[in-house]
């Protein structure tokens, strides 16, 4: 608040003395922080369950900053499909809800008990959130801790102006990769690190076929499966998708649409099939998933947006001695581990457009239409 404000202009007209403007008092940064306190922020929040319509541009109160806490100024917040489900309604979400998991933006404070950050730092966060004091988090294991949840499933995410986190989910970035950028990353990129390299145990040499090359998933283990030196198979819906799972890396791509994945395999593979199989479509692919499998083959998968409920013969899977595994999101050290290859430009984060925030209703439209190669992000 500014002088004139604080003791009223007949004081300040009475006296001839002109009050020192809030700017000289706070400093522009802190001027700007303080008019956000009592405006509050803008935010996309779903009040009920169901389509794109329930999206809602309104006005809600600023997080408060605890003294062990840091507040970010959200810059950018790329979609998911996990997004999509949490506004359709998933177990646990309590109403009003902030939807968002990839968050890139500027530090705004920090709290008293917080070391090694400082206010305008550009950030990304990790898109997590854990207890940090339980046997798993001090063993590393974040992603099985018994409180663990992605940023805007159980816990309010970025799709608003502020957030305050905890210190160790925050992670600065270079000068050279924008909050867009940014904020593409964090949650794909873990995902089929974690996927591939931990659960999987990629080597190099092997055969890797990527369901869903033009996915934020998909587009991650292509690069991450050609920094180890692997051959991989990538499916897409049209030519032109092909053509960019292709310039990413991709040294085969399939249809998956006019061809069938498994036959195709066999016949770039010499029927001999591949090593890994990245699933995260489910039920209307996993047949031929299996299929597309050498003997000892692996299907890693972390998702299931085409349907949960997917059967198989339990003989195929023991006489071929293949291995089902599951896959859910990653680990703070996986998180540092991957960025340090994308920091370094080995890995590209994949963007296809940006909506502006009060926008997320045409952005989470456009999603569900799977039109894109790579993420959507919002604007803030």
């Amino acid at each position: 608040m500014d002088c004139a404000a604080c003791c009223g202009e007949d004081f300040w007209a009475k006296s001839g003395i002109s009050p020192l403007p809030r700017e000289r008092l706070l400093g522009p940064d802190l001027c700007e922080f303080e008019a956000s306190e009592v405006a509050g922020m803008k935010a996309i929040r779903i009040h009920e369950f169901g389509g794109p319509e329930v999206l809602r541009w309104e006005d809600v109160a600023d997080p408060e900053l605890r003294k062990d806490r840091i507040l970010v100024r959200i810059k950018a917040c790329a979609l998911n499909h996990l997004d999509l489900w949490v506004r359709k309604g998933l177990p646990g979400v309590k109403l009003p809800h902030i939807l968002g998991s990839d968050i890139a933006g500027e530090i705004v404070s920090v709290g008293e008990y917080v070391t090694g950050f400082a206010p305008r730092q550009r950030v990304l966060l990790a898109p997590m959130h854990f207890c940090n004091h339980c046997s798993k988090c001090m063993a590393g294991l974040q992603n099985q801790c018994p409180e663990f949840t992605v940023l805007g499933n159980l816990v309010d995410g970025g799709n608003c102006e502020l957030i305050a986190v905890s210190p160790e989910t925050v992670i600065p970035i270079p000068d050279h990769l924008n909050f867009e950028q940014a904020a593409s990353v964090p949650l794909v990129f873990l995902t089929a690190w974690h996927m591939l390299v931990t659960r999987a145990g990629l080597r190099p040499g092997q055969t890797v076929l990527v369901l869903g090359g033009s996915s934020g998933v998909g587009s991650a283990a292509i690069q991450i499966a050609k920094l180890f030196h692997a051959c991989v198979i990538a499916t897409g819906g049209d030519s032109a998708k092909l053509a960019k799972a292709s310039a990413l890396g991709a040294d085969y791509g399939i249809d998956h649409y006019k061809q069938k994945i498994a036959q195709e395999v066999r016949r770039i593979t010499d029927k001999q099939g591949v090593d890994i199989v990245v699933e995260h479509v489910g039920a209307a692919t996993w047949d031929e998933s299996m299929k597309s499998l050498k003997p000892g083959g692996i299907i890693v998968t972390c998702g299931a947006t085409a349907g949960s409920n997917a059967t198989f013969d339990l003989r195929f899977l023991f006489a071929r001695q293949l291995s089902f595994l599951g896959s859910y999101m990653g680990t703070m050290g996986e998180l540092h581990e991957v960025l340090s290859h994308l920091f370094a430009g080995r890995l590209k984060p994949v963007i296809d457009r940006t909506f502006p925030l009060k926008d997320a209703r045409a952005a989470h439209e456009y999603l569900e239409k799977s039109l894109m190669f790579g993420k959507i992000v919002l604007m803030v």
